[in-house]
């Protein structure tokens, strides 16, 4: 548990049918502009993970990225970008899932980690699931052991993080909406 979750949650902005009519669109860039906040966000995730012996920060493009550097550097972990297909310049792996609003999908390049290495797979929001998914499967497919999936919102009612842990994942959110 996050000692500093409703400071968090606070300061995320919710935004009324945005990107589509019914939609409450979870806005973590309020959070992110406040530097006490932001602080206290990576210092809660780097209490939670410092014991963990992990050895990667798995960060889903583009807001994980904002999540995973700062607390891969505070662990002293790699940094691996999941990233969408087509940006990586090297040999991947891919796989492709379903978004909210569509489908997608991402990559990692085959040597991102070493057969056995401890991962947190991080992004911003568990909606329904899809993306993290994609991310953990692309982490086993590489012998790779998914720890945790850590984001900063679960918007349980999507049903993704349900669908993580039925797949065996262990998931981690500073906080909760209800709805879209």
């Amino acid at each position: 548990m996050s000692f500093y979750r409703d400071e968090i949650k606070n300061a995320i902005r919710t935004v009324a049918n945005w990107p589509e009519e019914g939609v409450m669109f979870r806005d973590i860039m309020p959070l992110l502009q406040n530097r006490n906040v932001f602080r206290k966000l990576i210092d809660s995730y780097v209490h939670r993970y410092q014991d963990l012996k992990l050895d990667a920060v798995a960060a889903i493009d583009a807001r994980g990225f904002i999540l995973g550097a700062p607390l891969a550097y505070e662990l002293g972990l790699s940094l691996v970008p999941v990233r969408k297909k087509g940006k990586l310049p090297f040999d991947t792996v891919t796989a492709s899932y379903d978004l909210e609003y569509g489908s997608a999908t991402i990559e990692l390049h085959t040597d991102a980690f070493k057969a056995g290495d401890r991962v947190l797979v991080m992004d911003d929001l568990i909606a329904t699931g899809g993306t993290m998914l994609a991310a953990c499967h692309l982490v086993r497919e590489l012998q790779a052991e998914v720890v945790e999936c850590a984001a900063i919102i679960d918007l349980p009612d999507l049903g993704g993080s349900k669908k993580l842990r039925d797949a065996g994942f262990d998931v981690y959110a500073i906080c909760e909406f209800d709805g879209h």
